[in-house]
């Protein structure tokens, strides 16, 4: 009986993951063909497997230029959030009063909050801050580096106070006694013990922001600061739409980020787990 619920259990993930896989399958192999051979059937395999399309569309999306942007933004707000995120996390774990729980509720409420009712009043507030302040904020990839750490760092604040929680307060005292100074506390001895959960939170963040459209299409307005997703609009114009080099286009777009997860994969369950029961 056991073993009867076993093989119904896997033919049934084996379906789910066809059903997950299948735009990825419909994708790539439309990326193949030429514009007569998708309209007769997008479902149907190539003829040929000729790369030609993707040559086509790197040249059209400014494909290296764009790996560049995204690969400098995507790395530079991961980086900053997980260090920003970590080391406050930690200090509100170990500062056990109202205003640490204050704080912490505080990231935590802000996670709630829809992007799409914040984007008008952010663009404002930056545009007042570019204006006012000469601070460039807009049409730069500083100022959307800024904008993502915002907006990241509620969920890894949040993953991150669940961790440390089991990291053994008797560990910081040890390294204390010994000399080490707060700093040298976090980044001797507690960051390390974060490897897990840090490698989770990049994961999900590369994942987010390699792939996020909405907030670059707000804040660069520069065809040489343009991340993948909005190179990809190259393809999709007002009257026609070339589906065969966007195909190609979103395929590359997404083999970076394939790639880092699956050598990242191994960490993302064991870190989620124990941030967010622990």
């Amino acid at each position: 009986m056991k073993k009867s619920g076993k093989w119904l259990l896997d033919i049934l993930l084996f379906l789910a993951s066809l059903v997950f896989l299948s735009p990825v399958f419909i994708m790539l192999i439309n990326s193949f063909k030429d514009r007569a051979e998708l309209y007769e059937n997008a479902l149907a395999l190539p003829s040929s497997f000729s790369f030609e399309y993707y040559i086509s569309a790197m040249e059209k999306m400014n494909f290296f230029t764009a790996l560049g942007n995204s690969l400098y933004v995507t790395v530079i707000s991961v980086i900053i959030v997980i260090v920003l995120a970590s080391m406050t996390a930690w200090m509100l774990v170990r500062t056990d009063n109202k205003l640490s729980k204050v704080i912490f509720f505080t990231f935590v409420a802000t996670m709630l909050i829809p992007f799409q009712t914040l984007m008008m009043p952010l663009m404002q507030v930056m545009d007042w801050i570019r204006t006012n302040l000469h601070i460039p904020m807009l049409n730069t990839h500083e100022g959307l580096i800024y904008m993502n750490v915002g907006f990241t760092s509620s969920m890894a604040v949040f993953l991150y106070h669940g961790f440390i929680k089991s990291v053994p307060v008797a560990l910081e005292e040890a390294a204390t006694l010994d000399g080490c100074s707060k700093l040298g506390v976090f980044w001797r001895i507690v960051f390390p013990l974060l490897k897990n959960i840090s490698v989770t939170i990049a994961i999900l963040n590369v994942i987010a922001l390699w792939n996020d459209y909405l907030l670059p299409s707000l804040t660069l307005s520069d065809k040489g600061l343009r991340t993948i997703p909005l190179s990809t609009f190259y393809f999709f114009g007002e009257f026609t739409i070339v589906w065969n080099q966007a195909m190609a286009g979103l395929t590359l777009t997404i083999i970076p980020v394939v790639i880092f997860y699956i050598f990242a994969q191994k960490y993302i369950i064991k870190g989620i787990a124990a941030g967010a029961v622990k």
